[in-house]
């Protein structure tokens, strides 16, 4: 990888501060406290200050409240091994997306890639591990020395250069491909104008231009429009929760598709025009979150051979249950309109204890719902509180087998 014949000098950490915690004490603080129950800090940071320093023990003990958190991202393997910042966990791909991405990535035949943006190192860490080569660049000191840990305490330091800059200052030109991640949080929490990311997207994609093929991380909720043409535009969701869009450059411009994690599988768009609206039969499927964030809810329509329950509304409804990854089906057993007093009397006469209650277009909470219905009984049931042809609906029904 271009500039990789001094890694070991650009890796060497300068006033890191995590060197505490990886030295033989620091490191034997971290095996101590891994796993300490939130509710027994206090013993535990008592018992401990009696041998080591304070503040290494309060640092070993913050390392571990964030390594049980970040479980969940990064897998009961990884995560206990690795270091982490509270804006890291938070904010940081999930690996098995960052898997996935790493795979499109090589399937291009991309070697090397310069992560810009490259937060504590998750997407650098799988790209690595699908042996790709990374710049990982962030202009942080801290962040840097996380991605810095991350990479060694994997065994990934051969692989992953990490380096403290600017990333607007970085010649990009050498690498297969541009991977950018940039910050969609300001002072007042998310950011959801592509121009206000840091740094703005117009910059993410004129550095995209510079190398073969490209990457950009961007929020699900991006406008469409806002969608270079050049750019193929990706949603992708994990275990059916939209995870983040992907713009890729140097694939296929214009092209819009759904990927749903594990898997993966993936829905390509057509172009196909809105689906009918259709009377309720009996079948509603919900499409997955990436469906209806990649506006390709009138391809799943046209596979389930269904129709719309309503123009605005993502539900689709078939009189035939058909099996597909890119919706879930439930049979509906009753149409109501919206009325509280009926729908508790339905679910008491068919003691209905455990409801699930899922809305699209209508204003009522969940929660209020069920303090207003007080299911009881041993059987269970699905609500959706919706619009069916404009006017407000509840359909009462049961989760098909298999989805």
């Amino acid at each position: 990888m271009p500039g990789t014949e001094d890694n070991e000098a650009v890796n060497e950490p300068v006033n890191d501060p995590l060197a505490p915690l990886r030295t033989p004490e620091g490191l034997a603080l971290l095996d101590a406290v891994r796993g300490t129950d939130p509710a027994q800090e206090l013993a535990v940071a008592t018992r401990l200050r009696r041998e080591h320093p304070a503040e290494l023990v309060s640092a070993a003990l913050g390392q571990a409240r964030l390594r049980q958190r970040a479980v969940a991202k990064f897998g009961a393997e990884d995560a206990p091994r690795m270091f982490f910042t509270p804006h890291g966990v938070e904010q940081s791909t999930r690996a098995s997306v960052a898997a996935y991405r790493a795979r499109r990535l090589t399937a291009l035949g991309v070697t090397s890639v310069a992560d810009l943006c490259c937060g504590i190192g998750g997407d650098a860490i799988a790209m690595a591990r699908a042996g790709i080569r990374v710049l990982a660049v962030d202009r942080d000191p801290l962040t840097v020395a996380v991605a810095r840990a991350n990479a060694e305490a994997l065994g990934l330091a051969g692989l992953v250069e990490v380096r403290q800059a600017e990333v607007t200052e970085v010649d990009v030109s050498p690498y297969d491909a541009v991977f950018v991640d940039p910050a969609r949080r300001g002072g007042r929490g998310r950011v959801f104008d592509p121009e206000a990311y840091s740094p703005p997207l117009s910059w993410a994609v004129r550095a995209a231009a510079r190398a073969p093929h490209a990457a950009l991380k961007v929020a699900p909720g991006i406008p469409h429009e806002a969608v270079p043409p050049e750019a193929e535009a990706e949603w992708v969701s994990d275990g059916g929760d939209v995870k983040e869009a992907v713009l890729w450059f140097g694939t296929e411009p214009g092209a819009v598709r759904a990927t749903l994690l594990p898997g993966p599988r993936t829905l390509l768009g057509r172009g196909l025009p809105d689906p009918e609206v259709r009377p309720v039969g009996r079948y509603l499927y919900e499409p997955d979150g990436a469906v209806i964030r990649a506006h390709l809810v009138a391809e799943v329509a046209e596979e389930l051979g269904g129709g719309l329950l309503d123009p605005t509304i993502a539900y689709v409804t078939t009189d035939t249950a058909r099996p597909t990854p890119y919706a879930t089906g439930y049979e509906i057993t009753d149409h109501l309109p919206f009325n509280v007093k009926k729908l508790k009397a339905l679910l008491r006469e068919r003691r209905v204890g455990t409801l699930t209650v899922k809305k699209r277009g209508s204003a009522v909470e969940p929660e209020e719902l069920r303090r207003k219905v007080k299911p009881q009984g041993p059987g269970a049931a699905t609500v959706f509180l919706t619009r069916v042809a404009g006017a407000p609906a509840m359909l009462v029904g049961q989760p098909l087998a298999g989805g």
